[in-house]
């Protein structure tokens, strides 16, 4: 195993985490200096004193992404394939312990990417409980796939993955999330264990700006993963939908006056060209699933639950005075949504871990 240290402005507390390691296991060590100010060079030069500890240095601060996969390529080129790696932070918050536990966890699954995962018990900052939350909610509902701690930087995986790990796209925060997706796109097991929470000074030391490293995290969530197809996939079938929509209640109002009914036999005509439209892009182009009569089946039955839902809306709606004209916008805001995740549990399923 051989532990991987960014750091960026780090005081004493890397120091410690050091002596932690170096005392209570027999780790080779690779700490990257990511454009620190010289204020920090004492600190730097008490890390060369460290037996086992490899320090290199970026001249200029480059991002925890970028200081990461210049640990990797350098362990790529000084250690076996066989080996193992584990980031870890340089701030004091992941344990010798629980790191020990995570490199246990990845004997027991050496082709997964193993996480330190936090509960987020005890007295934890409010910003970073809430920041996980919403990322943790976000992750889930793009990938399909629940990781209860996307942001802890206690990570170990094989060293045979390097090549990928330095392939990733991203060079600051966003590149853990990567990781992360990077494994649900092809079907690499993310397992967790359970690591006890640490804040020290409320986690002033941290260097993540709530608002830049949020965008490029959220950013990279919803352009990398299926959901951004997802929406050109409705988009396209909703303009489909709607245009089928108008043109069948034009013609319906010339030959049946009540205007339930031309809403109801629209909405169903539109549907049955939108959904054949949309079962053929989600498949193909959004979820890339397998040719399966059984998936086609799945939709269909969905497709039905769906129209009776949008029916009734549609047809409620209108039954109280609202435009009929209109009221198929709204409808669509609130079953789109509902379609994707159905579309997603349930007819293009993956065996996702």
């Amino acid at each position: 195993m051989i532990v991987v240290i960014p750091a960026y402005e780090p005081d004493e507390k890397l120091l410690g985490v050091l002596k932690d390691f170096t005392e209570q296991t027999s780790f080779p060590i690779v700490v990257v200096n990511d454009g620190s100010s010289e204020a920090c060079r004492p600190v730097f030069d008490a890390v060369r004193a460290f037996d086992h500890v490899v320090l290199l240095e970026h001249e200029v601060n480059k991002g925890k992404g970028a200081a990461m996969k210049t640990a990797f390529r350098y362990i790529g080129e000084h250690f076996p394939a066989d080996e193992a790696v584990m980031t870890v932070d340089a701030d004091g918050q992941h344990l010798v312990s629980d790191a020990l536990r995570v490199a246990e966890r990845l004997k027991e699954h050496p082709d997964a990417l193993i996480l330190g995962s936090r509960k987020f018990t005890g007295n934890v900052p409010f910003k970073s409980r809430a920041g996980n939350a919403i990322t943790r909610g976000v992750f889930k509902f793009c990938t399909g796939v629940r990781v209860y701690d996307t942001q802890t930087g206690l990570r170990a995986f094989s060293a045979s993955r390097i090549p990928e790990m330095c392939g990733l796209k991203g060079d600051r925060y966003e590149y853990e999330i990567n990781q992360l997706i990077y494994c649900t796109k092809n079907k690499i097991d993310i397992v967790e264990e359970w690591i006890d929470t640490v804040y020290i000074e409320e986690n002033k030391s941290s260097h993540f700006h709530a608002v830049k490293d949020s965008f490029r995290i959220y950013k990279v969530l919803l352009l990398g993963t299926s959901f951004l197809r997802f929406v050109v996939s409705s988009f396209i079938s909703f303009l489909v939908d709607y245009a089928v929509y108008v043109l069948l209640l034009w013609l319906t109002s010339r030959y049946i006056a009540q205007d339930e009914l031309q809403s109801l036999l629209s909405v169903v005509g539109a549907r049955i060209v939108s959904c054949t439209c949309n079962y053929f892009l989600n498949r193909y182009l959004v979820f890339h699933a397998k040719d399966s009569r059984m998936s086609f089946l799945k939709y269909a039955l969905l497709s039905v639950i769906i129209l009776g839902i949008q029916s009734g809306l549609t047809a409620g709606a209108v039954s109280i005075g609202m435009n009929k004209w209109i009221v198929y916008i709204p409808v669509q805001l609130i079953v789109y949504p509902l379609s994707y995740l159905l579309q997603r549990a349930i007819v293009f399923r993956e065996d996702r871990r």
